[in-house]
């Protein structure tokens, strides 16, 4: 059923809710699991100053701690017995960069968590989730953030992801804690 899981990390803790999600469920049907990260800079528009140097240099540094951010958690879910390896993407944001892994990397899944904004906060900085929800090809797994005072023993088992079985295409979702 999932042979290939993309999974998209920020770097925030908040994105890697959806990892415990991931080794599960590539335990359960066997998957390989590609980590997936965007680094994007805004196109830099001069008033005069040359800062290329500085902007070149800030996208280098940021695609090297992407780079060894990705490492460790792969790192971490080869430890637990998943095949794991990553893919950066440079240049797209963010939801565009995941969608455009999944699709080169055929991944028949992805795996992701929400980051729980509403009200303002949303509306000025968007929903990637909500983004990739609406135009993936690829069913998504997507865990919520949940508040601190639920407990462990109300999100569902990994084996009621068996149902997920009957399920295909894009609108298939499973949101953790519900």
């Amino acid at each position: 059923m999932f042979t290939h899981l993309l999974v998209p990390l920020d770097g925030s803790e908040l994105a890697e809710i959806a990892l415990p999600m991931a080794q599960a469920v590539a335990k359960r049907f066997g998957s390989k699991v590609t980590l997936v990260r965007a680094v994007h800079l805004p196109p830099y528009i001069g008033d005069g100053l040359d800062f290329t140097d500085l902007y070149t240099n800030l996208d280098q540094t940021m695609q090297q701690e992407a780079r060894e951010y990705l490492e460790q958690k792969q790192k971490a879910l080869e430890t637990a017995g998943v095949a794991v390896n990553y893919h950066l993407v440079v240049g797209e944001p963010p939801a565009d960069a995941i969608l455009l892994a999944a699709d080169e990397l055929g991944a028949d899944a992805i795996v992701m968590s929400t980051h729980g904004r509403s009200g303002m906060m949303r509306w000025v900085f968007g929903s990637v989730a909500d983004r990739v929800l609406q135009r993936a090809r690829v069913p998504i797994l997507l865990s919520r953030v949940m508040p601190p005072a639920i407990q462990e023993s109300q999100i569902p088992a990994i084996e009621d992801l068996a149902d997920l079985r009957s399920h295909e295409g894009p609108e298939s979702v499973l949101e953790n804690g519900r």
